[in-house]
């Protein structure tokens, strides 16, 4: 989805919660959707719709008024996903009836909200990345995953040359060796920890830290 938190509508989202809050509550998330302001080279502005980026309550919010957008969307839907799976403004979907009703099915999601619009990415060679996943299409027809890196990856992490306290260092290898076996199949796992010994080595860390 395109720009999410800045095109959540806020007349539609306390309309939504009015449905499931007291009046009282409501007022609270009514003052704090409508009253941000910011200050940029010595004037103040006021967003006048969307919720903040960086607010801890903006993801609850968008969250929120997405589960009640999408749920219309595909009870409206001529036809529907296999499987469709959102983080955020992310979606995965599973679509079994072609690339043009896909293409009809794109269209219907963006004629529903002048606010939500969508892009989308399909499957290039068998390939779809998710978010840092790498869903992909395996020769028996089932799916694996694997890590995904960009083509703008570099590999530069905290070096262990650097000076921050060891204990972030060591997280460096650990969070992504967490990644690796949270991310990965059976099948990449292997090859996954190959390639994180090599950057690690790349970036300064011994055999013994790895």
């Amino acid at each position: 989805m395109v720009t999410l938190f800045t095109n959540v509508p806020i007349v539609d989202s306390l309309e939504l919660l009015s449905h499931h809050f007291e009046d009282d509550v409501l007022a609270l998330f009514k003052h704090a959707l409508t009253s941000t302001y910011f200050c940029f080279d010595g004037q103040f502005y006021e967003q006048t719709d969307g919720v903040a980026m960086g607010s801890p309550l903006s993801p609850v919010i968008a969250n929120f008024f997405m589960e009640d957008f999408e749920k219309k969307a595909i009870e409206q839907a001529v036809l529907k996903p296999v499987c469709w799976f959102r983080y955020v403004d992310d979606t995965f979907v599973i679509w079994p009836h072609g690339q043009e009703k896909l293409t009809e099915f794109l269209n219907h999601l963006n004629r529903l909200h002048n606010k939500v619009q969508f892009t989308m990415e399909i499957e290039e060679e068998g390939h779809l990345s998710f978010l840092d996943t790498d869903v992909h299409r395996k020769t028996d027809g089932s799916l694996g995953h694997k890590v995904y890196r960009k083509p703008t990856h570099t590999n530069l992490y905290l070096h262990q040359n650097s000076h921050p306290h060891p204990a972030n260092k060591q997280s460096v290898l650990a969070s992504l060796i967490h990644r690796a076996k949270a991310l990965s199949d059976e099948d990449s796992l292997t090859q996954e920890l190959e390639i994180l010994t090599t950057v690690f080595n790349d970036n300064g860390y011994s055999h013994q830290q790895i």
